[in-house]
């Protein structure tokens, strides 16, 4: 087995958030799994496996340091950018077909970044009052510059809390702890002609009870997209900012295409690459 670091959604490298990618994770099982992302100490780290499907190119598992996640945003950029660097072919020219708990995941590239199709959401609609109150109290936001708050779950649950402004979503202030499964994004405008679109924040619990911050989050901001796109306060493409507040800079780049679908994109740089895993017993 053999281990890559890879830096995902970053404005220049290492200052997105971090991924961990074993290779030939055939012989390992869930605990091991688990222990080795606990140890590693990101916010996830993935198995490659072969594909079970046939129109798979390659058959990914995902884990937080709390449990196995269904599908991430950066860890599907990262493990693609890790498989093609390590001599993967596509079935398809031009796709890269991921498997993961969601299902087939689509990943091309687009203006130069990587980018994957955004999946389903899973749950959509209003959080109720109580929701909107729970929310907004754990990441410590007034209720006065809460704007929308809605579920754009798409493997993760998340709650999104569309803000003001970017300056709310920097000014938030969470609660240090929270229940487990909590999965809360922030999302703000800035003003026209400013950079970056939107400001992005989100905060999850990876164990026991700490409520942590994401530096940059892939599966939050393709909900947040698809959300935007449909509602019609995003047209064509944009960028997403996130990280600021923990020390990344990340940026997202979000499209949505001429067939309804939407991507997300981001740069993917390999840090290190090809540690020799021993055999975890």
């Amino acid at each position: 087995m053999q281990l890559d670091l890879v830096d995902v959604f970053g404005s220049r490298p290492m200052k997105g958030n971090p991924l961990a990618v074993v290779h030939g994770a055939d012989g390992l099982g869930d605990e091991e799994m688990l222990r080795l992302t606990q140890w590693l100490g990101f916010s996830e780290t993935t198995f490659l496996l072969p594909p079970q499907d046939g129109r798979a190119d390659y058959r990914v598992r995902i884990f937080c340091p709390a449990r196995e996640l269904p599908f991430a945003g950066h860890p599907t950029l990262g493990t693609c950018h890790a498989w093609l660097a390590a001599g993967g072919k596509p079935k398809r020219d031009g796709v890269v077909v991921q498997e993961c708990g969601v299902g087939l995941v689509d990943i091309s590239r687009r203006d130069g970044l990587l980018a994957f199709k955004a999946p389903p959401l899973v749950r959509t609609g209003p959080l109720s009052d109580a929701e909107r109150a729970e929310a907004a109290r754990f990441a410590g936001v007034p209720q006065e510059a809460v704007v929308e708050a809605v579920h754009i779950a798409n493997g993760p649950l998340w709650q999104l809390l569309r803000l003001r402004s970017a300056d709310d979503v920097l000014a938030a202030a969470p609660e240090p702890k929270a229940p487990e499964g909590t999965e809360i994004g922030l999302a703000g405008p800035y003003a026209e002609g400013s950079g970056p679109a939107w400001e992005i924040r989100a905060f999850f619990v990876p164990g026991q009870g700490r409520l942590a911050e994401d530096p940059v989050t892939g599966s939050l901001n393709a909900g947040v997209a698809m959300h935007l796109f449909a509602s019609g306060l995003a047209q064509g493409s944009y960028i997403a900012a996130q990280g600021r507040k923990v020390g990344a800079d990340g940026h997202v780049h979000c499209y949505a295409d001429g067939d309804g679908a939407v991507w997300i994109g981001g740069r993917v740089e390999t840090i290190a690459a090809g540690a020799e895993l021993p055999v975890l017993a």
